[in-house]
């Protein structure tokens, strides 16, 4: 390798390690410990979701599975004041996503009346993946990690990675709606 190839490298493994939580160990982080920009530009903290339970989505504008934000947007106004947030990533990591965060927005109301919180476009994956996608897929284990649009990750009100699921497996479904109402039992005070 050439010493400017390595010099890069080197780099980026020094920011991508000063992006992470300052912790002994990432069992020691939560979700909590994270920041995104929000499709408007303004910090979002997942910290301002502390004690609720978080459904992280990473999602796309044209993708054949597009179609899951209406069932997003259910779970969201089903389950919003039982303490669930549903949070949209919008990612090009598969090249499937518009080309700015005014136009994901746009589309996302437009078409499926989205007003759950959204992040700006955010790499999910890869040497520039956000440190929470790192994070998680730390949590859960590798196999966990994002293979394409439309993945989530379900996150307890104390921060902590729960479960993650599939592509394929839909928000309204009675796996993810099963896995809610655990996280949500749970933080619920006994009677």
């Amino acid at each position: 390798m050439h010493r400017r190839t390595l010099l890069a490298l080197g780099a980026l493994a020094l920011v991508a390690r000063a992006a992470m939580p300052r912790t002994a160990h990432a069992g020691d982080a939560s979700a909590h410990d994270f920041a995104f920009t929000d499709i408007d530009g303004a910090p979002m903290p997942l910290s301002r979701y502390a004690g609720k339970a978080l459904l992280v989505v990473n999602t796309a504008s044209r993708c054949g599975f597009t179609g899951q934000y209406a069932g997003l947007q259910s779970l969201w106004e089903g389950y919003r004041d039982k303490g669930l947030v549903v949070i949209g990533v919008p990612s090009d990591a598969y090249n499937q996503e518009l080309s700015n965060d005014a136009a994901v927005k746009d589309f996302c109301e437009t078409n499926y009346s989205v007003d759950f919180p959204m992040t700006e476009i955010t790499e999910i994956n890869g040497p520039r993946a956000h440190p929470f996608y790192a994070w998680a897929a730390q949590a859960l284990g590798p196999s966990n990690a994002p293979r394409w649009n439309f993945h989530k990750y379900l996150i307890d009100g104390e921060g902590r990675a729960v479960a993650a699921f599939g592509t394929g497996v839909e928000p309204m479904s009675a796996k993810v709606l099963s896995a809610v109402d655990k996280v949500l039992t749970k933080a619920s005070p006994a009677a």
